[in-house]
């Protein structure tokens, strides 16, 4: 059994054991308050949140490290200004702190902050020029491209339509933050995402280099972010997560 299945397990059982004692904890709280008015507590008001008491804090690897590393990555390399298409709306928001940045999504936006604009937009026909952004992003995205699960058309190659439209924008000597699912085998796991192999990613922006490779491992034993993890880690992986910082050569003088 893999460790993404038993993490997946374990956290049903704890929910299952806490439904269990949800509603004597209600009772117990309700008879310490009866002699106090400051709230309504009441059965129509109830909004179990099962599963929360654990004995440490519980993340989600995939988005807590590599959102972590792309913010470090731009505050490292510090672009004039950076594009975003479709990652997580805390990276473009908590970046726009410190550089404006651009938000793209399939789905439009409104987040009304200073230093950060959003566009509706297709990440498989994108509207900037060729060879046009020194600093862009996309990261758990493209795993979920032509699956359907986001309202999108079905396409079996979109994963690669969408690489070929990052590559096109990218300027000559600009960077790409890139993140996706990787593990030892190339798997489709419908309709949720893909999981790439680390040669897959690399071949699909053949013609960039890969200036950096951070992995976030399964099992929390093999470390958070990962700088060029071996290849016996690598092999270990089922759901591990993919931080790549491409950059495309400089044109011919």
């Amino acid at each position: 059994m893999n460790s993404y299945l038993q993490r997946a397990i374990k956290k049903l059982s704890a929910i299952f054991i806490q439904g269990f004692i949800f509603l004597p904890q209600y009772f117990l709280l309700k008879r310490k308050g009866q002699l106090g008015s400051r709230f309504n507590l009441s059965v129509r008001n109830l909004k179990p949140c099962l599963g929360d008491a654990t004995a440490t804090t519980g993340f989600d690897r995939h988005y807590v490290f590599h959102v972590s590393w792309a913010a470090r990555t731009l505050a490292r390399t510090l672009p004039k200004e950076h594009v975003d298409i479709s990652s997580s709306l805390f990276f473009s928001c908590c970046v726009s702190a410190f550089l404006p940045i651009t938000f793209i999504d399939y789905r439009p936006v409104k987040l009304n902050l200073p230093n950060l604009k959003e566009r509706s937009g297709d990440l498989c026909k994108l509207t900037f020029s060729d060879n046009s952004l020194a600093s862009l992003s996309c990261m758990h995205v493209v795993e979920h491209i032509g699956l359907g699960r986001y309202g999108d058309p079905l396409d079996y190659d979109g994963d690669i339509a969408a690489c070929s439209e990052l590559k096109r924008v990218l300027a000559p000597g600009g960077r790409l933050l890139f993140v996706v699912p990787v593990g030892a085998k190339a798997i489709i796991m419908f309709n949720a995402h893909r999981i790439y192999t680390y040669s897959q990613v690399v071949d699909m922006f053949d013609g960039l280099d890969v200036e950096e490779f951070s992995l976030i491992p399964e099992d929390p034993l093999d470390g958070g972010l990962v700088l060029w993890p071996s290849k016996e880690l690598l092999a270990r992986q089922f759901y591990g997560c993919g931080c790549f910082l491409f950059r495309k050569p400089q044109s011919p003088t």
